[in-house]
């Protein structure tokens, strides 16, 4: 047989295997055009992905040697219950995680419900009646303004007499120096910085500008605590905001530190100072962190953190993935296909509530859990608008594993973010794409 005829036979099997492969795309819906649309697209990402495959394997090996270092064992999964006292498990996480932010010290329980309460907690143990807390970043996530006050609400920072000051970015998302240095006063006792753009369209801040930032603040009053809300960017970069001036780093283990095993908790890492008053508070003053039962899920903590790294670069992935394909329909993507990711998210305006809504019920459609279910808006609590959330988890509200929401409200933005490995984030966008040609939202002609 001749060399020709083997090319020939063999690019032959390698078509019938691509065929087969679309097979199982075509049961779940996904037409032909949405799919070798989405293929082009993957066959220019392979340099992207080493990147981010890199940055992994880094971080990978950032967090086994901690675990080493620290000898976590099999007695660290073993279950705690009542008052949780000499909690091996516990308090070895806590070490393990303060390595591998580079922090002093670290909380990270199951008693911290999610996010915003790991963030209420840093704020409130930290600051006292009288003091001001800024925000230089413009306004935060709108789940924390009930936190701090700026819509009322029981138990704010405002009905305890803290105040509140802003200031906006600038129109290129850059900082505003002058507005910060004018807004710090004898009473700016806290900075809050957020790391993501939460529902706004406005970039991610790296690592290095947040150091910058800090080492701006720092340099007009060293005694400011600068608080990073870390939510969404654990592991995307090989440093953390801990490792360039942050005094406290705070986060959600159903988001990307927890590797899509955590049922539940938060993290704090920082200075001790700034960690003692938050376990205080979390539990009871004369406590701090020597209570609070592990109550057996000290493993899916451990092995969750084990694992994240390599699911948030899956993650990762999808997001640019979803930024490529709906860049080139002429959708507004933040960041774009091209720019350096920060975080997890990917926003998407589609400037109508029918493409927010067409593409989350996409993204649930691609769901392992609750398929079958079409997300609708609601009103949900701690939001200022309805919101749109397809998250069908395995963890409820996990948004590392696959999910997208968005206001009800212009430009109509819908954030996407997670996929537990890259395969499930690409069948994602795949089905969020269907179902807008499915509505007549995009044209079959434009996937050409």
């Amino acid at each position: 047989m001749t060399d020709s005829f083997w090319i020939i036979f063999c690019l032959s099997l390698k078509r019938k295997e691509l065929f087969k492969v679309y097979e199982i795309y075509k049961e779940f819906g996904i037409s032909k055009e949405v799919y070798e649309y989405g293929k082009a697209i993957i066959s220019d990402l392979e340099p992207r992905f080493k990147e981010i495959d890199q940055v992994a394997e880094y971080n990978q090996l950032k967090v086994l040697k901690a675990m080493q270092e620290h000898k976590v064992a099999a007695e660290c999964f073993n279950a705690s219950t009542g008052y949780g006292y000499d909690d091996v498990g516990r308090d070895t996480l806590e070490k393990v995680y303060a390595s591998v932010f580079k922090a002093e010290d670290a909380l990270v329980r199951p008693q911290i419900t999610c996010g915003t309460h790991a963030l209420a907690l840093a704020l409130m143990s930290n600051l006292r009646p009288g003091d001001e807390l800024l925000s230089p970043v413009g306004k935060p996530y709108d789940t924390l303004e009930e936190v701090i006050g700026i819509r009322p609400s029981n138990g704010s920072l405002a009905e305890y007499g803290i105040t509140y000051a802003q200031v906006d970015l600038l129109a290129d998302g850059g900082f505003d120096y002058d507005g910060i240095k004018a807004a710090i006063n004898s009473k700016t006792k806290l900075v809050t910085i957020q790391r993501s753009k939460g529902y706004a369209n406005r970039p991610t801040l790296s690592v290095e500008q947040i150091g910058e930032l800090i080492s701006f603040i720092k340099g007009i009053n060293p005694d400011i605590i600068c608080m990073v809300d870390n939510c969404y960017g654990e592991f995307v970069e090989k440093i953390e905001p801990t490792e360039v001036g942050a005094d406290m780093c705070v986060g959600s283990l159903i988001k990307n530190p927890g590797g899509g095993l955590a049922p539940i908790g938060g993290y704090i890492v920082g200075k001790k100072e700034c960690i003692e008053n938050a376990a205080h508070r979390l539990t009871s003053p004369g406590l701090g962190k020597e209570v609070g039962a592990s109550l057996g899920i000290m493993q899916s903590f451990y092995q969750g953190f084990f694992l994240a790294p390599t699911v948030v670069a899956g993650a990762l992935k999808g997001a640019i993935f979803a930024a490529i394909v709906y860049e080139k329909l002429g959708y507004l993507c933040i960041p774009n296909s091209t720019e350096p990711r920060y975080d997890i998210i990917q926003a998407v305006s589609f400037l109508k509530p029918e493409g927010l809504i067409a593409f989350c019920e996409g993204i649930q459609a691609a769901a392992p859990v609750d398929s079958y279910v079409t997300p609708e808006p609601w009103d949900m609590p701690g939001y200022d608008s309805q919101v749109i959330m397809a998250a069908g988890a395995f963890v409820q509200g996990s948004s590392i594993e696959l999910s997208a929401d968005g206001p009800l409200r212009a430009p109509y933005t819908a954030f996407f973010q997670g996929g537990l490995t890259w395969n499930h984030a690409k069948i994602g966008i795949l089905q969020s794409l269907q179902k807008l040609v499915d509505a007549c939202l995009v044209n079959k002609s434009q996937l050409c």
